[in-house]
């Protein structure tokens, strides 16, 4: 279980964690939504140790150091990968750092997205350096998989199959927690959707609970963030205004 007790976080007198308590299992594909600053970025950040803060973060009631930090990866769009490294070589180094490293997934993976294993990953596009950031988080072992924005660069082919690909080869104890603003796309994949807003949890709730109100994702968020439908129509209607 990961534990986030009450944390926040300051950037100056920016306020970008708000006291965020959250209970994440193991065992689900967890959707981190957020407008653009909401704190979604921030929020794993912290869990995995990257920024400071104020609060309490445990895994399996105990805090997270360099003994448990490997029960978590990350794949970010900003990347975490060693740019002159091959994918072989990164394969290797990973064995040898993380001894739970999933190889036959990783080669299924590589084969899967027909990512070439002897060239430096410098050398892919943006789309492949993401999928092979994906590929990497996914293979290393750990019990939570932490995603940020990480399908930047691919079309939707790609990434319509990534998802089916996530469904078909993740084991009962593996926790994704998917950061993303492609709501209506991973929809059909996430099973719990927690939505952050100005550095505060706003709803925390399992799409099972979500259709049984009659509401789809989309419209679930839209609810919980007040979404005003007419903004734009207003604010068309007072430039047009201006201009007579």
């Amino acid at each position: 279980m990961l534990e986030i007790k009450n944390v926040s976080k300051l950037y100056g007198r920016l306020e970008a964690l708000k006291s965020v308590s959250l209970s994440i299992p193991q065992g689900e594909i967890i959707g981190l939504f957020g407008e653009n600053g909401a704190g979604k970025t921030t929020l794993m950040k912290c869990i995995l140790g990257f920024l400071p803060y104020h609060g309490e973060i445990t895994l399996n009631g105990e805090e997270i150091t360099e003994k448990n930090i490997a029960a978590l990866s990350f794949a970010t769009c900003e990347h975490s990968f060693i740019p002159n490294l091959t994918p072989k070589l990164h394969a290797e180094f990973y064995k040898e750092h993380f001894p739970k490293f999933r190889e036959k997934r990783f080669k299924i993976l590589m084969e899967f997205f027909e990512l070439p294993m002897n060239k430096p990953v410098r050398s892919f596009s943006t789309g492949q350096k993401n999928q092979f950031e994906v590929i990497m988080a996914m293979c290393q072992g750990a019990d939570y998989i932490l995603m940020d924005e990480p399908f930047a660069g691919n079309d939707i082919f790609n990434r319509e199959d990534f998802y089916k690909v996530l469904l078909g080869i993740l084991e009962p104890n593996e926790t994704v927690l998917l950061s993303t603003h492609l709501i209506e796309e991973v929809s059909e994949f996430v099973g719990r959707a927690i939505l952050i807003r100005k550095g505060e949890i706003v709803a925390n709730t399992s799409m099972i609970e979500i259709e049984e109100q009659g509401e789809n994702l989309m419209s679930y968020i839209k609810k919980s963030y007040n979404y005003k439908a007419d903004r734009v129509g207003r604010a068309i209607s007072e430039l047009e205004w201006e201009e007579e």
